[in-house]
């Protein structure tokens, strides 16, 4: 199964910038994205479904802000909208889909970097999501927990660390939940394929950072050790630029 997490940064935007054709290219077997910014009636489903995708939409309450989905071309057993927080939930943030005995779960973990309020609500945010997934796990141990998690866990995966202390997306208690995540059990899928420096999933508009590599890696596929075995490669789409991120991939055997 090949799996691709990609935040569109707006997924209409993205249609007009030849997103389908680069789909098509790719053909993944399951699509999961972030920050769609549209209400179901604003994504024109057919577009995926003449590929053979079938839609999954959680949009935010809020229109033209965040929202999650996955398209799929497996039929799943089952797809769950939101982690049952009526606050979150109302942001659309996560979306889940049953395949069998393995489970992807679709996240748009919050930014703090507008200031302190949405910094608090993101650290509220991944105490609620940490139990959600223990929880999950204890009845679908077989998981892979996709999309923007909005955090650089290591030094190694941001540019020029030393400049970005007290930084949000790099801030010690955000990398240090990163820690606690990984040692619950969950495996950061492209470090066991890659350990190299300077491989990044998004780079801001300013200062021309993507030509210049100056990124962060902060879109993930996060998988139970119980998955590890299944592994067979994972990597970060680089060429696809229709977002100011771009897609990560993991393929499982």
């Amino acid at each position: 199964m090949k799996i691709i997490s990609y935040n569109v940064n707006g997924i209409r935007s993205a249609l007009n910038k030849n997103f389908t054709e680069w789909l098509q290219m790719e053909n993944p077997d399951v699509l999961c994205l972030q920050e769609t910014k549209a209400q179901p009636d604003q994504i024109d489903t057919m577009l995926f479904a003449k590929l053979g995708y079938t839609s999954y939409i959680h949009s935010a309450e809020k229109k033209g802000y965040s929202g999650v989905a996955i398209l799929s071309r497996i039929a799943p057993d089952n797809v769950v909208i939101g982690m049952q927080h009526e606050g979150f939930d109302s942001e659309g943030r996560v979306i889940r889909a049953d395949f069998g005995d393995l489970s992807v779960v679709c996240v748009y973990i919050p930014s703090g970097s507008s200031g302190e309020i949405r910094q608090a609500l993101k650290m509220e945010f991944l105490k609620a999501f940490a139990p959600f997934i223990a929880d999950l796990r204890k009845t679908r141990p077989n998981i892979v927990v996709c999309g923007d998690y909005n955090i650089c866990h290591k030094p190694i995966d941001i540019n020029h660390p030393e400049r970005q202390k007290g930084v949000s997306g790099f801030l010690p208690e955000e990398r240090e939940w990163l820690d606690q995540y990984e040692a619950s059990g969950m495996v950061d899928s492209f470090r066991v394929f890659d350990q190299r420096p300077e491989q990044y999933s998004w780079w801001s508009y300013l200062g021309a950072a993507r030509s210049r590599n100056a990124g962060w890696r902060i879109d993930y596929h996060w998988v139970s050790e119980s998955l590890r075995e299944k592994l067979k490669s994972a990597a970060i789409l680089s060429d696809a630029v229709h977002s100011d991120h771009c897609p990560v991939m993991v393929e499982l055997k």
